[in-house]
C-alpha cells in the first residue's frame, strides 16, 4: 500500500480528471496531515477525496455517523459468516442512526481494501419507516450527487464525500441509504458486525423504492457508506474505538445497545445537542497485529479511522484484549482469522498504546484511556490484562481514563464479569453491561474535551 507524500502524491484517473488517492495512512503520518503542504497542487482538482483533507480546516462538516471497515477474506469457499450478498446490479439499502441534527448533509463513500473501483450508480438517502425495516419516508428521499452526477466510481483504496444534501436529519432517527451497484460490483469489504438488518434488492435500481417490496435478502454488516455528516460548525464528535466490546457483540439486532450507543444517549439527556458519538470499533480487532478477517490494527488504522473524520474531538480507546487472547489460540488450515498468534506483552502493548496516544495529540485530538474489560483470562493472560490496566490507569499518558473494568467486574471475582452484565460469553457484555460503561463514562471530561 502506498501513502501520499509531498514529493510523491498517489494519483489515479477518474472521469478525465486528477483524483487524489487516499490509502491507508499510518498513524505516525496520516496523509492529512500533508493537507496545509499539498493544498496549492491539489487547488484545481474539482473532484477529489475531499476527506482527506478536512480536518485540516475550519470545516462546517461534522461526522454524525460512522462505522470502519475490514476486508473479506479473499478465498475460495469461504466459511457462511464471511460470504457477501450478491449486489452487482442491485440496490443496497442500509439503516443508520446519525447522533447529531442538521438541515444540510452529505456521505461519506470509501473504497478500502478494493482491488477494482467501486461503481455506485444511484445514492439516495430518505428517512426509515417507523419500525426502521426496508420501507422508508418516500417524501423524504434525496439523491446524493458528486461533482453533479448521478454516479461516482472511486478507484481502489479511494474515498469520496458527496455533494452537500438539504435534508433534515434528527439525531437518533433511523436513516436509509440505497445504493444501487455498478453491474460488475463486489462486496470485498464490510463492516461485518453491524448489529443492524439491512438490505439487498431484487436486481434493478431501486433506491427510490419507498415499499420493502423488493429487499428481499437481508444482511447484516455496513458496506461502503462510512460516514454521514451533517453541517454544523460549532458542534464536534466523540470518536469509540476498539474491538468488539465497542462494535457491541452480543448487543441486541436493531436496537442500538452497545455501549457508544447509550453514551450518545447520556449526551443527549444531559441536555448537549453538540457533540456527536460514532463507533469505529471492528470485532476481533487488535492494537498491534493485521488480521484477514478482522481489519487491520488499530495502530495502523486510526488513521483513516478516527483522525480522517471530520470534527472528531475527543477519542474514547478501548482496545487490546484480542491481542492477549489470539496469541494463544492454537493455528489450523484454511482460513485462520486469529493469525498471526503473536505473543504479547505489557510493554509491547503499553507501547502501542503510545503510538495511538501521539498520533492523537498530533492531530489536536483528547483521548481517554479505558480498561480491558474481565474476560475469564487464566492467569498468565490475566497478569498482562491486569498490568495494561494498572499502566492506563496511573501512567497519565492519556488526557483521561475511563475504567470499564472497575464498572463490569464481580468484585468477589474481578476476572469475571457481573452476572448480571455477562452477555453469557464471559467475554462480551449484555445489553445492561453496555448500559453500564456508558454510565462509567466521566461524562462532563468527555464532554469537555470534545469541545476544546
Amino acid at each position: 500500500m502506498q501513502s501520499c507524500t509531498i514529493s510523491d502524491l498517489c494519483m489515479a484517473s477518474f472521469s478525465g480528471l486528477l483524483f487524489p488517492h487516499y490509502i491507508h495512512p499510518s498513524v505516525a503520518m496520516p496523509n492529512r496531515s500533508l493537507a496545509v503542504a499539498c493544498g496549492a497542487v491539489l487547488s484545481t482538482v474539482l473532484l477529489v477525496s475531499n476527506s482527506v483533507f478536512a480536518a485540516d480546516s475550519a470545516s462546517p462538516w461534522v461526522t454524525a455517523w460512522a462505522t470502519a471497515l475490514q476486508p473479506i477474506p479473499d478465498i475460495a469457499n469461504p466459511p457462511p459468516l464471511y460470504r457477501a450478498p450478491d449486489v452487482a446490479g442491485r440496490t443496497v439499502r442500509q439503516i443508520v442512526y446519525p447522533t447529531l441534527s442538521g438541515e444540510v448533509a452529505r456521505l461519506h463513500i470509501s473504497n478500502a481494501y478494493g482491488k477494482m473501483p467501486l461503481v455506485i450508480e444511484d445514492l439516495r438517502i430518505a428517512r426509515a419507516g417507523v419500525d426502521a425495516g426496508a420501507a422508508v419516508q418516500g417524501a423524504t428521499e434525496m439523491r446524493a450527487t458528486f461533482g453533479g452526477k448521478a454516479a461516482v466510481s472511486v478507484p481502489p483504496g479511494g474515498e469520496a464525500d458527496s455533494d452537500p444534501v438539504r435534508m433534515s436529519i434528527s439525531a437518533g432517527a433511523p436513516y436509509a441509504i440505497s445504493s444501487y451497484m455498478g453491474r460488475e460490483q463486489k462486496m470485498v469489504a464490510w463492516h461485518r458486525v453491524s448489529s443492524q438488518v439491512n438490505y439487498v434488492s431484487a436486481p434493478g435500481n431501486h433506491a427510490k423504492d419507498a415499499s420493502a417490496d423488493a429487499f428481499r435478502q437481508r444482511f447484516t454488516q455496513f458496506a461502503w457508506v462510512t460516514g454521514l455528516q451533517v453541517e454544523a460548525p460549532a458542534s464536534s464528535t466523540i470518536a469509540a474505538i476498539g474491538d468488539s466490546i465497542t462494535d457491541g457483540m452480543r448487543s441486541s439486532l436493531n436496537e442500538n445497545r452497545r455501549w457508544p450507543d447509550a453514551l450518545a444517549r447520556r449526551v443527549v439527556l444531559s441536555g448537549d445537542r453538540s457533540v456527536a458519538v460514532v463507533n469505529l470499533g471492528i470485532s476481533g480487532n487488535r492494537l498491534l497485529s493485521d488480521s484477514p478477517c478482522y481489519g487491520d490494527a488499530l495502530v495502523t488504522r486510526f488513521g483513516r479511522d478516527v483522525v480522517a473524520q471530520t470534527g472528531v474531538k475527543a477519542v474514547i480507546l478501548l482496545i487490546g484484549i484480542n491481542d492477549i487472547n489470539f496469541a494463544a489460540m492454537p493455528p489450523h488450515g484454511g482460513l485462520d482469522c486469529d493469525a498471526p498468534h503473536t505473543q504479547v506483552t505489557s510493554d509491547s502493548m503499553i507501547a502501542g498504546y503510545k503510538r495511538v496516544i501521539m498520533a492523537a495529540h498530533a492531530r489536536g485530538l483528547r483521548i481517554f484511556g479505558a480498561t480491558l474489560t474481565p474476560a475469564a483470562l487464566p492467569p498468565g493472560r490475566e497478569a498482562v490484562r491486569n498490568e495494561v490496566n494498572q499502566w492506563i490507569r496511573t501512567s497519565r499518558a492519556f488526557d483521561g481514563v475511563v475504567d470499564f473494568d472497575a464498572a463490569l467486574r464481580e468484585p468477589s471475582e474481578p476476572t469475571r464479569l457481573k452476572r448480571a452484565f455477562d452477555s453469557g460469553d464471559h467475554i462480551h457484555p449484555s445489553d445492561t453491561g453496555y448500559a453500564a460503561m456508558a454510565d462509567a463514562i466521566p461524562l462532563q471530561a468527555v464532554v469537555a474535551a470534545a469541545r476544546k
